[in-house]
């Protein structure tokens, strides 16, 4: 008998699965089977679309991970020259003083701000650093040249996952949750395919029987990798 997909396995659990047993299919001779193919067609749909959602919350992730830590090169660069304001040498007490005038222009309330507008204003601190007048302090409080630069390193690199992240909203006119699409995908496994191979294969199990069998294993084995993560009192679904 062919269990049913445990309704709370993951997203990419269910993602895997899914593409997996589409995969499965296309490697049997069943095409010629209408009901089937209609399953299997509507299937991939679905996936498609589960995918593109895993895929959006991925890159969302990732651009929040590579906004703290463009915060964190920020706030460094900040407290480095806030603390050379108070270094013994004059010199470098004055030029401290010149740099930290610039980064207070902007002040650290940029890191609130939203991806756009901080992107926006740290792209402006960054061309006022760079000024010609301004490399001579920089090159005198030890760090601070570093510091710009990795600031720079991660304006680039949020900017240019966050264009890739505005290029995936921009494809699609609707955006579709992952959770609520993965329960439409576990759907169409265990209220049509499941229950359909489960009659065929009682039908014709020389025909159905190995397709049922890898789908059975594929489903069996992603069951058991849900159950492992449950307490003992659950209960199997």
């Amino acid at each position: 008998m062919i269990e049913k997909v445990i309704t709370t396995s993951r997203t990419t659990e269910v993602d895997d699965l899914a593409s997996r047993a589409i995969g499965a299919f296309k490697k049997t001779g069943l095409s010629s089977d209408a009901y089937l193919a209609g399953i299997m067609t509507s299937l991939e749909a679905e996936v498609a679309r589960l995918t593109a959602a895993i895929k959006r919350m991925k890159t969302e992730s990732e651009l929040e991970e590579l906004d703290e830590l463009r915060d964190d090169k920020i706030r460094a660069l900040f407290y480095l020259e806030l603390g050379l304001t108070h270094h013994p040498d004059a010199a470098i007490k004055a030029a401290a003083a010149q740099v930290l005038e610039v980064l207070n222009h902007y002040g650290l309330s940029v890191l609130n701000e939203s991806y756009a507008s901080e992107s926006s204003l740290v792209n402006s601190m960054l061309g006022d650093l760079a000024k010609a007048n301004l490399q001579e302090a920089i090159a005198l409080c030890s760090g601070c040249a570093e510091l710009i630069a990795a600031v720079q390193t991660a304006q680039d690199n949020f900017e240019a996952t966050r264009i890739a992240y505005e290029e995936e909203k921009g494809q699609e006119t609707t955006l579709e949750n992952a959770t609520g699409i993965k329960k439409q995908v576990v759907a169409q496994m265990n209220q049509k395919l499941v229950v359909y191979l489960r009659a065929m294969e009682q039908v014709d199990v020389e025909t159905y029987g190995p397709f049922a069998r890898t789908i059975a294993e594929m489903i069996a084995e992603n069951n058991e990798m849900v159950k492992r993560r449950r307490p003992k009192t659950a209960q199997t679904e």
